[in-house]
């Protein structure tokens, strides 16, 4: 019985360290780095319109709409229960402006640079070794003629 132990065990390690490979393939493939990277620039990305919004945009307007504590303090009482719509407000402001930046990269700029990739004639492909070698024969036999 020793032996079915020991092949059943190998068996299970094998399995494990396919599984282990297969996964270092995945995540070790570009894609998947730049994701990474995507995700974490864009995470900071959200924190900087974040920090405007709340340290600028919001204090603006609530000199415009004076407050108690500016936006902040904008509360609806609803019974017992308080509904600070100056939160809400603040984050719809927050949103419209992430979404407004991402519009201007992916539909303006990424349009552009598609636009002048298509219009842009492709360059021809350089001459293979056979086709410098045939126009060299070629010049050779013009000048002989």
């Amino acid at each position: 019985m020793e032996p079915l132990k020991s092949r059943g065990a190998s068996d299970h390690a094998r399995r494990a360290l396919s599984l282990l490979e297969e996964f270092r393939n995945f995540a070790l493939k570009g894609n998947v780095i730049d994701l990474a990277v995507g995700v974490i620039i864009g995470a900071a990305f959200g924190k900087i319109v974040d920090s405007l919004v709340k340290h600028i945009i919001m204090p603006l307007v609530s000199l415009l709409v004076p407050g108690d504590q500016g936006y902040l303090g904008w509360k609806i009482a609803v019974g017992a229960k308080e509904v600070p719509y100056g939160l809400f407000i603040g984050e719809l402001v927050n949103f419209v402006i992430v979404a407004f930046a991402l519009y201007l990269f992916i539909v303006k700029f990424l349009g552009l640079v598609m636009k002048a990739k298509e219009t842009a004639p492709a360059a021809p492909p350089p001459p293979s070794k056979e086709e410098t070698l045939l126009a060299e024969i070629r010049d050779l036999l013009k000048a002989r003629a």
